[in-house]
């Protein structure tokens, strides 16, 4: 037993991904599934879609790589965060579709509990800002919406968890409803200072406390896969959210190293070590991972639109067949026009957050093609990059008396373009460290089940196997750049106004 095995499960596909016993990368296999959006600014996903791509992917990358069940030491699960789920526990039926993290549905809800003066009391128990994106206010929404939810769940009929506990339940048989504190960081439930789902903000949002699962390490033990799945069981022993899990894949073990993970959004950790830093600039505090039961926390910066925007070059306006023509358009874009565009489709995340605006572009002429387009949609990913790590570096300065950041290392599929990573690394005035393995969310969940079974190696000794595949340094004249995150500024502006 020399692999792991690394499930991925994300926002609009599932990955399965083996490990050997160095850690390298010997098989993949991924399914997509089918988004729903049943009203303006809903996003739902199919419980029983997540779970059978899961199975299946885990099926096919064993088969793939010529390996049995046997060859496979545990199981390590990384996951879309704040996705909610409610499910019977006798039955591990669903009661409705899940609401993804994207989903705004419940922006007015969060606006009267700001307007009621909640906000304060919440951010200090869990870092987070009262914002749909996260779950508390998606589970009471389904309790409150969902024909006879609340009642069995009061009755202690139904569960919660977001995507890794419903993984968990359905692998496990419904042995174990558990979730690790990555993950519970990310609910509105959780306070991350004492350790605990927090009573005072169960009892706000009306959550009856027997849904919740119980909160665990990153690498702990979350039972066995059962056996009728994959022919005998495999030990889970990792769980982390996708973005903590990419923090951990990159070795950003030390304080003021920082990660930057490009997929559907953007999202930036900096590991911030044993203190919670509140932020000044409607950053999130959250917990990076947790291992014998201490918790390491970081400040989080969230881009809801990155890979996105690509996604919508190709599926909203059709001017790209492949996201992998998106660079060669930008790169042959009229250098004297200036258009600005400011993917706000599901509202703008931090520093911003507001839920209510919507996209808009700036700077058009008769001239404009979609080579501009390209490049202002790539561009715009910088842009909000940049937006992210000066609130971070004012937030560490005021606690650690300098806002310097360490490193920054990107991932995720955005990170393959060398434009748009010359363009990020231009605009923030800042190196960018590109690794070896782009894989570094699955190699995070990996790591945590290889290192609790004794497979893998320690945090330190693994952060010496960090390899450097290109490092992209600042090459556009300063007085260009000002001009250029000038204009992106106003755009912001305008957008919020409007």
């Amino acid at each position: 037993m020399t692999h792991i095995l690394a499930i991925d499960q994300g926002t609009t596909s599932s990955r399965a991904i083996l490990f050997d016993r160095d850690m390298r990368l010997v098989a993949t296999a991924q399914e997509e599934f089918r988004q729903h959006f049943p009203d303006s600014g809903w996003v739902e996903h199919d419980p029983n879609d997540l779970w059978s791509t899961t199975a299946g992917t885990c099926r096919e990358v064993i088969e793939r790589a010529g390996l049995t069940v046997a060859d496979i030491s545990a199981i390590g699960i990384t996951n879309q965060r704040e996705t909610t789920v409610v499910w019977d526990r006798a039955t591990g039926v669903p009661v409705c579709n899940a609401i993804v993290w994207q989903d705004r549905r419940t922006a007015d809800f969060c606006r009267e509990l700001r307007d009621a003066g909640h906000e304060a009391m919440v951010s200090d128990r869990t870092g987070l800002l009262l914002d749909p994106y996260f779950s508390g206010t998606k589970l009471k929404w389904i309790l409150d919406n969902v024909d006879g939810a609340r009642a069995r769940a009061e009755a202690g009929d139904l569960l919660f968890g977001t995507v890794d506990t419903f993984l968990i339940w359905k692998l496990t048989g419904g042995a174990v409803h558990a979730t690790d504190a990555t993950n519970a960081a990310r609910t509105l439930l959780y306070d991350i200072r004492k350790g605990r789902w927090s009573s005072t903000i169960c009892d706000l949002l009306d959550i009856p406390r027997q849904m919740l699962p119980e909160v665990r390490d990153s690498a702990d033990d979350y039972g066995m896969a059962r056996a009728d799945l994959f022919g005998r069981e495999i030990p889970i022993r990792g769980v982390a959210g996708d973005q903590q899990a990419a923090t951990v894949g990159q070795a950003c073990f030390r304080p003021g190293m920082m990660k930057s993970t490009y997929g559907t959004g953007c999202f930036a950790l900096l590991n911030t070590g044993d203190t919670p830093v509140a932020s000044q600039n409607r950053l999130l505090t959250t917990i990076a991972y947790q291992l014998d039961g201490k918790p390491t926390y970081a400040l989080e910066g969230s881009i809801f639109v990155a890979g996105a925007v690509v996604q919508w070059l190709r599926d909203g306006l059709k001017i790209i067949r492949e996201a992998s023509e998106t660079q060669p358009l930008a790169e042959r874009a009229d250098p004297a026009q200036n258009v600005v565009l400011v993917p706000a489709f599901t509202g703008l995340g931090a520093p911003y957050w507001n839920a209510e605006c919507r996209g808009a572009v700036f700077g058009l002429t008769r001239n404009s093609r979609p080579e501009e387009f390209a490049r202002a949609a790539l561009e715009s990913v910088g842009y909000q990059t940049r937006d992210l790590l000066d609130a971070m570096r004012a937030d560490w300065a005021a606690q650690a008396g300098s806002g310097e950041v360490a490193t920054l290392r990107v991932d995720g599929g955005m990170s393959a373009s060398d434009w748009a990573m010359q363009f990020l690394s231009d605009i923030i005035d800042a190196p960018v460290d590109r690794p070896e393995v782009l894989e570094t969310t699955a190699l995070g969940a990996a790591w945590l089940a290889g290192m609790k079974i004794g497979l893998y190696p320690g945090p330190e000794e693994f952060a010496r196997t960090w390899v450097l595949e290109r490092q992209f340094t600042a090459d556009m004249d300063p007085t260009e750049r000002d001009r250029k995150y000038s204009a992106w500024k106003r755009a912001v502006t305008a957008t919020l106004s409007f």
